[in-house]
């Protein structure tokens, strides 16, 4: 992918949130929020409308996600998703390679709610638009539940998108090798 069609935008969440009137709406009406992320895909990286109702999207599914409000962070997801885990828990065996579908994202997730806890938290940094895939990279700092550790994490995801919508993503805890992924280095 050339230069020009990459974007590059810090990204912020607010610490406490609840359910947007747009995500409650999107919740009722699916297929409104289906047709919504396919528009919104069909423009290119550099549409001012994309740039900001992808970071729009992106850190409300953030602070949803740090609320643990997880079927509005499922909004962005297609029913056919790919959902892969960090590398270091799939070869630890703390996790399968491959969960499908939001469901599956959801049992993953309420899964390491059982290790981590409530502590879990998504601070994120930078949003990367390379057209047909999407970056996210943030902090994660944690407290392990049982040890109550403090640990600090860095995190990335790689999105891939299709009409809009997240088709696979991929989780990272370490930034450097997610940028290399998409074909970027820092």
């Amino acid at each position: 992918m050339s230069g020009d069609q990459i974007v590059r935008k810090p990204l912020r969440a607010r610490e406490r949130s609840s359910r947007t009137l747009d995500q409650r709406l999107l919740l009722r009406f699916p297929r409104l929020a289906a047709a919504s992320f396919r528009l919104i895909g069909r423009l290119p990286p550099r549409s001012r409308v994309r740039q900001a109702a992808l970071w729009r999207a992106i850190q409300l599914a953030v602070e949803a996600y740090n609320r643990r409000d997880l079927d509005v962070v499922a909004i962005g997801f297609r029913p056919d998703l790919e959902y892969y885990p960090y590398r270091e828990f799939v070869e630890a065996g703390l996790a399968e390679p491959c969960f499908h579908g939001p469901a599956g994202y959801r049992t993953y997730i309420e899964g390491t709610y059982e290790v981590w806890g409530a502590d879990v938290r998504l601070e994120p940094t930078e949003v990367i638009d390379l057209g047909d895939r999407v970056v996210m990279l943030a902090n994660m700092p944690m407290r392990a539940q049982a040890s109550g550790i403090p640990l600090g994490e860095t995190y990335a995801c790689v999105s891939t998108l299709k009409d809009g919508r997240v088709i696979r993503q991929r989780d990272f805890l370490n930034q450097a090798e997610a940028l290399e992924a998409v074909g970027l280095r820092e």
